[in-house]
């Protein structure tokens, strides 16, 4: 099995769980006289059973990941590590250049002259500049990442 399709079973898997969380929640209890809607232990154990599959597949995600070389050397989790950093780099850089431009202030108008005027304590056009090379980055470390996680086996762990 590749890489990405642990990944694609590992989601799944995340959603089925929410799934069946919920209907245990609907049917933990119920109105004397009443049946409830489903055996909640039933439910409960499917939950166990999909939770142990889970934990299987992310072993071997993470195994694989720690293992995998990556073009231009490094690990598949090196190569994570450094998108989630891009991205939170990123936000950071457009939430600073959003505020400076006064983006996030609505109806933040001058009435008269003698008012005081707010001025941008950062280069916004340098910071939008930033932003757009690392989103650039970001899309170039995804495309490493994506087609290495078609071209991995998964390994056995």
């Amino acid at each position: 099995m590749k890489l990405a399709e642990a990944l694609a079973q590992r989601t799944a898997a995340v959603r089925r769980v929410e799934q069946l969380r919920a209907r245990v929640v609907g049917s933990a209890r119920y109105q004397e006289g009443e049946e409830p809607a489903e055996n909640a232990a039933e439910v409960l154990a499917e939950a166990g059973k999909v939770l142990d599959e889970l934990e299987r597949l992310i072993r071997q995600i993470n195994l694989t990941n720690s293992t995998a070389r990556i073009e231009g050397g490094g690990t598949l989790t090196d190569a994570l590590a450094r998108r989630d950093v891009l991205r939170m780099r990123h936000s950071v850089i457009t939430s600073a250049a959003d505020a400076a431009s006064g983006h996030d202030q609505r109806g933040t108008v001058r009435q008269m002259r003698s008012e005081l005027r707010i001025l941008s304590a950062l280069p916004v056009a340098e910071l939008r500049a930033r932003a757009d090379v690392l989103a650039k980055e970001i899309r170039e470390v995804d495309t490493l990442i994506q087609r290495t996680n078609w071209e991995i086996d998964l390994l056995e762990g």
